[in-house]
């Protein structure tokens, strides 16, 4: 008797936690919110602009010479871009805006398997740092040799600090877009959960430009676009 009174009494035990798992008693649970779940939330892309003025201005400068020889060719240009440089620093650009990018040399041929001569080319690429003197450094650099022009690449001294000025108001942008979706959603923004910057698009590419006895460099505007894609959680 003893024995089956132990029987039975292990048996409603078992019965009384097996109800208790079912029902969830006794098992500890994690406060949660919407914002909590990894797959709610508002995604929107904030765009901001900011609009400037150039100051500065990049060209590359090249000089193209040919020869019977690749020698003859290469000795050719070395002695004309060394005049070039020199009147880019004459014409007041500093040494350290002046950088060679390549130097190339190789035969010319003109319908045929031999090479009637040899072509060498050598290019720097020139910052001017006062935008109002580009003209003049043109002219010089012309005078002086430079037979292949190209750019301008306008830009500012501070870009930095107006790509940083145009990130923050794309935030901004994407905050205030977040915030009208979440109002008219009947639910509160919460905090940002994750932001992703679109690489700016390329600004045009370089121009072959012609030298004349003045060359004029219209500065214009310059706009500075940034691109956010931020996701808000929903509280």
């Amino acid at each position: 008797m003893e024995g089956m009174k132990t029987l039975k009494i292990a048996a409603v035990a078992l019965l009384v936690l097996a109800v208790a798992a079912v029902s969830g008693i006794g098992r500890p649970e994690g406060a949660q919110s919407a914002g909590d779940d990894p797959g709610e939330g508002i995604t929107v892309t904030g765009i901001g602009r900011v609009e400037t003025v150039p100051d500065e201005a990049e060209f590359s400068l090249g000089v193209t010479t040919k020869a019977a020889t690749a020698r003859g060719a290469l000795s050719a240009n070395a002695n004309q871009m060394r005049e070039v440089i020199a009147a880019l620093k004459a014409a007041g650009v500093a040494e350290r805006d002046i950088q060679t990018r390549d130097v190339n040399v190789g035969p010319d041929y003109d319908g045929d398997a031999h090479p009637d001569e040899y072509v060498a080319s050598n290019t720097v690429s020139v910052l001017v740092r006062e935008l109002n003197r580009a003209g003049a450094v043109l002219d010089a650099a012309a005078r002086a040799g430079a037979n292949n022009v190209y750019g301008p690449s306008l830009t500012r001294s501070n870009r930095e600090s107006l790509e940083a000025k145009a990130l923050a108001d794309a935030v901004a942008s994407a905050r205030a877009r977040a915030k009208a979706l979440a109002d008219a959603a009947g639910v509160e923004l919460g905090r940002v959960t994750a932001i992703d910057e679109t690489p700016p698009a390329f600004e045009g590419g370089p121009m072959r430009a012609a030298s004349a006895a003045t060359t004029p460099i219209e500065e214009g505007t310059q706009e500075i676009e940034a691109t956010v894609s931020v996701t808000f959680a929903i509280e």
